[in-house]
């Protein structure tokens, strides 16, 4: 089993059978070629289909792994049951996984522009310590970050984007 959180998360992930994609900036770094390439973040984004089961499913792999559960300021209410999960899909409303080691995880419904059907379809599998890491396209990445257009996306793309472009132009050989 493996030792840092995120990887033990996802190997729960992947026994529960928790559909998950990594997104955001984090997943970039899978991409990268050497140390000097690596992408820095706060959190790691998991994007998860819109289904209330596996949402259940993916809430109490966190809790099992020791991560406390988040939506926005606040504690998750309880009980985790299906009626919170329906409520969560509903509003396609982030819960954030937090662990005491500092790792944030947020769990996500939402990738602007992109369903999830098709960036699981797109999605490339990482091997790390024995865990698969299913992780979205860098071009998917790319693209929801710059349709998103926060504040946050606009200084990343404008930050990496040479070698992101790089990363890009690597995807399409």
């Amino acid at each position: 089993m493996p030792v840092e959180p995120f990887l033990r998360l996802l190997s729960r992930f992947e026994e529960q059978h928790v559909r998950h994609v990594v997104i955001g900036v984090w997943a970039a770094n899978y991409y990268a070629k050497t140390g000097a390439e690596v992408f820095t973040t706060e959190d790691r984004d998991l994007f998860l289909p819109p289904d209330p089961e596996n949402l259940l499913r993916a809430w109490t792999s966190c809790r099992a792994e020791g991560f406390t559960l988040w939506s926005g300021d606040e504690p998750l209410g309880e009980p985790l049951d299906r009626w919170l999960a329906d409520r969560i899909v509903a509003q396609r409303a982030l819960t954030s996984a937090v662990h005491d080691s500092g790792v944030v995880v947020d769990l996500t419904l939402v990738m602007a522009g992109f369903e999830f059907d098709t960036v699981w379809s797109g999605r490339r599998v990482f091997r790390v310590d024995d865990v698969d890491i299913p992780v979205a396209r860098i071009s998917h990445i790319v693209e929801a970050k710059a349709r998103a257009g926060g504040p946050k996306d606009r200084l990343v793309l404008a930050t990496y984007e040479e070698r992101l472009r790089q990363l890009i132009r690597d995807e399409e050989k």
